[in-house]
């Protein structure tokens, strides 16, 4: 019997996958505790729809996304901070402080987990810092540290 998953069942299949279950299974097991639904011409167009609605919206979501890239590639970032005679700067420039600077200076709203910073900066002078903006979109900042 085909059904249509409405949970992840381990060993089983995934949600909103369609797949070939046993009678028994189907009717006495994932029927009775709401875990699928038959896969008659019903819920598979309300399962076409869903899964319309879904890749629209990341579609949507992914441009988006790639605006932001190009804004921030002709974007340099200055950020002051205090420091020694040496050019060693006093703290450090964590991914944080490079999002609230983004958001203070351009407007733009960035999660500081999306900000790839393998360590935090801590020499004054200029250095490009990766952005995951999306899966797939990968923006590059160039951060100038005064």
């Amino acid at each position: 019997m085909k059904v249509i998953l409405l949970e992840n069942i381990k060993g089983v299949g995934k949600k909103d996958e369609v797949i070939n279950a046993s009678d028994g299974y189907a009717r006495n097991f994932l029927f009775p505790k709401k875990l699928a639904v038959e896969a008659n011409a019903e819920n598979m167009s309300k399962l076409k729809g869903k899964n319309d609605s879904t890749a629209y919206k990341k579609s949507v979501e992914k441009e988006e996304a790639q605006k932001v890239a190009e804004k921030l590639k002709n974007i340099t970032l200055k950020v002051t901070v205090k420091a020694g005679e040496n050019g060693k700067i006093f703290g450090s420039i964590t991914s944080k402080e490079i999002a609230d600077n983004l958001r203070e200076q351009h407007k733009i709203e960035i999660d500081k987990k999306k900000i790839d910073l393998k360590e935090p900066i801590k020499t004054l002078g200029s250095s490009k810092v990766s952005v995951k903006l999306y899966e797939g979109v990968v923006a590059t900042l160039n951060i100038q540290i005064i």
